[in-house]
């Protein structure tokens, strides 16, 4: 038999220079981006003087863990990052529930009612009641003020998320819901056993949506939490931006010579802190967001 060699394909001057442009560009967008998280870290380890006679710096002078040492001894920092945690992985769960179990009945075309309560859905995209019914529907009559239920259940279903799983459960192909039905399963048993496994990249996709939204989110919880044992991370950082009192040297810590740590370094230093977890997971989340942005979009 012949044997064939692969065809190099040789480029242009031109294209090697379009290329090495784009090459440029991109890699310029990534520093833009990355230069404020290195500053972010860097900051946090910096002392009082280094902040205020370098306006920007990527690498401090003087590593002062001060500010990190004030965040351990105040403890509300882990309290944030535990009610944020619990809020994301119990809200997700709640979102998955209610906007799989809506989206399979209205992907079915044997479904009765199914135009009424998909008109319903849209104008639900379409219209809002606004804050101020919002509020005194959680607040006075549902009376969940101060409870992680007063985080979940306004946004129990996001529409825009479940149209993307309804989608993607029309996609499938309807012969395999048939055999189903001639083998004596029930509509529990499909929508368990065979849509939610076939739907997995779906599912994961809006998943990461959710839990990242959840993570991100503090309207909900400036509105509806005044209790600090329930504050959320995003909110506990906004206070500490924003309401930062100064440090009294009466907290009982030690702190060496380089002395007490500047407001920004601990504004910096939480800022650290409510970031981290999204950017250990994002590395290995990231295939799912953009595969997210097509998904269910394309019948196979």
């Amino acid at each position: 038999m012949p044997k064939f060699k692969h065809a190099l394909v040789k480029r242009s001057p031109m294209d090697m220079f379009a290329q090495v442009i784009i090459y440029i560009l991109v890699g310029s967008f990534a520093l833009i981006t990355l230069l404020p998280f290195v500053y972010i870290f860097a900051g946090s380890f910096a002392t009082d003087r280094e902040l205020i006679e370098r306006p920007f710096f990527l690498f401090p002078k003087t590593i002062s863990f001060n500010a990190y040492k004030y965040i351990f001894d105040n403890g509300d920092i882990f309290r944030g990052l535990r009610n944020s945690l619990i809020v994301t992985v119990v809200g997700t769960t709640i979102n998955m529930f209610f906007s799989t179990t809506l989206a399979y009945p209205l992907s079915r075309p044997y479904f009765k009612g199914k135009k009424f309560i998909f008109a319903m859905v849209l104008v639900s995209l379409l219209f809002t009641a606004g804050m101020v019914p919002n509020y005194l529907l959680v607040a006075n009559i549902l009376r969940l003020r101060n409870t992680y239920w007063s985080l979940w259940l306004p946004g129990a279903i996001n529409m825009f998320n479940m149209l993307i799983i309804m989608n993607y459960f029309r996609s499938l192909p309807q012969e395999m819901e048939e055999s189903a039905y001639m083998d004596g399963a029930n509509d529990l048993q499909i929508f368990t056993r065979i849509m939610l496994p076939l739907s997995a990249p779906a599912l994961a996709s809006v998943s990461l949506f959710y839990a990242v939204s959840h993570w991100n989110s503090y309207f909900g919880a400036m509105m509806y939490i005044s209790d600090r044992r329930w504050e959320v991370v995003q909110i506990m950082l906004r206070r500490i931006i924003f309401l930062t009192q100064s440090i009294s040297s009466e907290t009982g810590i030690d702190w060496g010579l380089l002395g007490e740590p500047p407001e920004k370094s601990i504004r910096l230093a939480t800022t650290v802190f409510a970031v981290i977890p999204i950017l250990l997971v994002y590395p290995f989340i990231q295939k799912y967001f953009t595969q997210g942005v097509m998904v269910g979009s394309i019948k196979g």
